[in-house]
């Protein structure tokens, strides 16, 4: 594939990824008004073997080789599916908006650009470290007032906060540990680690109670074929051919996809300071992103 025709493809790729994932938070609300969130994601990864185990069986991918590289792809698994979904799910669970779940995760760019300068020798600019700093500050416009008394609110925040913390640290430690791994192989086995952690909680937690209707079903389907399989692979795809940060800063998206569309389908409307938060945000992220 020549540079340009490269470029075109990675730009769908990229086109593509905002908008499933922006729309995945819209799925996840509607399949949450069926099953709750341990129960859900149990669904969620069951249907998501039975979807990778034929696709394994015939193309015969490369398996981790040694006990060292599986441990690394079932921690990375660990963080990006089931502590990530975990918290995401929740805090919708608990009250909070798609909308503004999408744009707190939205800034995984800002952490990964943090963590990246830290750790992995890349330098950030003055203009990237303005760019942190209105991306904290859009967040905060956004979620201030939420934070009150009730258990529900303090709760979804700090589900967000979790599924924020693992996803940062899930996408980068697969980038460094896993760098080679196939995302097939690497899907059964995450799928597998996440549905066996989850469902006992769903059972114990949960009792693992579902009001099956077609639209959990379509829900479910929608988040493992478009979200937890293309989407995903296309990120890590992505992610194999650039730069970190500027990567992942294709999240600052999914907050915009994600608000138009719960304003579309189920009606809740964006109040100024949410929209005023979005818009300081997705400037941080922009300015953090850039190309210099």
């Amino acid at each position: 594939m020549n540079p340009s025709t490269r470029d075109r493809f990675d730009t769908l790729l990229a086109w593509f990824f905002v908008v499933v994932w922006g729309s995945g938070y819209l799925a996840t609300k509607a399949g949450l008004h069926y099953a709750a969130p341990f129960t859900f994601l149990t669904l969620r990864y069951g249907f998501g073997l039975l979807c990778m185990l034929p696709v394994v069986a015939l193309t015969r991918p490369r398996w981790p080789a040694t006990a060292r590289e599986w441990g690394h792809v079932a921690v990375a698994g660990l963080l990006m599916h089931a502590v990530n979904l975990s918290g995401s799910h929740y805090a919708q669970y608990l009250g909070m908006s798609a909308g503004i779940t999408a744009l707190v995760l939205a800034t995984q760019p800002l952490f990964t650009a943090v963590f990246a300068h830290r750790f992995m020798g890349q330098r950030l600019v003055a203009r990237q470290w303005l760019g942190v700093a209105l991306g904290l500050l859009g967040v905060a416009l956004v979620v201030w007032h939420k934070v009150d008394v009730h258990a529900a609110s303090t709760g979804s925040l700090v589900a967000v906060g979790v599924s924020l913390a693992a996803i940062t640290c899930g996408t980068l430690y697969q980038r460094v540990c896993c760098p080679q791994v196939d995302l097939r192989s690497a899907s059964v086995i995450q799928f597998a680690l996440s549905l066996a952690v989850l469902a006992p909680l769903a059972v114990g937690v949960e009792g693992f109670v579902v009001r099956w209707r077609w639209a959990l079903l379509a829900a479910v389907a929608y988040l493992v074929i478009m979200a937890s399989i293309l989407a995903v692979n296309a990120l890590h795809g992505l992610m194999r051919r650039g730069h970190a940060t500027r990567v992942t800063s294709l999240f600052f998206l999914t907050p915009i996809v994600a608000v138009a569309l719960e304003w579309a389908f189920f009606g809740v409307v964006p109040n100024a300071l949410t929209l005023l938060g979005i818009g300081v945000t997705c400037t941080g992220v922009a300015l953090v992103s850039a190309r210099a």
